[in-house]
């Protein structure tokens, strides 16, 4: 529980204070969706078919931080650093670095507790290499709607 709580407060002051992009009304939507997803995922991959799982296999009062308080800052500090106007090589690997920052993370959390809190089923580290890209990827696509209809908002009323 001690690796969580360092991660979450670590996280979220990095997350808040390195911010120089993202608008109160985009960090709100990230933090939800990020939720949202991070839910939808884990109750198929996690409770389903125990592929991983916080803490304990079983629903728990302390799953609920890393389920609501401890990605959505990570999801805001790679939007807010993502280099959104470079060339596709710059995003490719803003994108790999961020990927091989995710995985140690990982590793560090499968430490035994109190500074782990993450346990794997079957699931293992090259299915986290696989899968993170991916939701790094939908988590562009979000930003972007959010984007697009912010302006959208702003033409309208300008």
């Amino acid at each position: 529980m001690i690796g969580l709580l360092i991660a979450i407060i670590t996280f979220n002051i990095i997350g808040f204070k390195t911010n120089k992009s993202l608008s109160g009304n985009q960090i709100l939507h990230i933090w939800m969706f990020t939720i949202a997803t991070q839910v939808l995922f884990d109750t198929v991959i996690e409770f389903k078919y125990h592929a991983y799982w916080y803490f304990d296999k079983e629903v728990d009062w302390r799953g609920i931080l890393p389920h609501t308080i401890l990605i959505p800052p990570v999801n805001i500090f790679f939007l807010n650093w993502f280099p959104h106007n470079g060339k596709l090589i710059q995003k490719l690997l803003f994108i790999f670095i961020f990927e091989v920052f995710m995985l140690g993370y990982e590793l560090i959390t499968l430490l035994p507790e109190p500074w782990g809190y993450f346990n794997y089923g079957w699931w293992e580290l090259w299915h986290a290499a696989i899968v993170n890209p991916i939701l790094l990827l939908i988590l562009l696509g979000y930003y972007r709607l959010v984007c697009r209809l912010e302006n959208r908002v702003l033409l309208m009323n300008g």
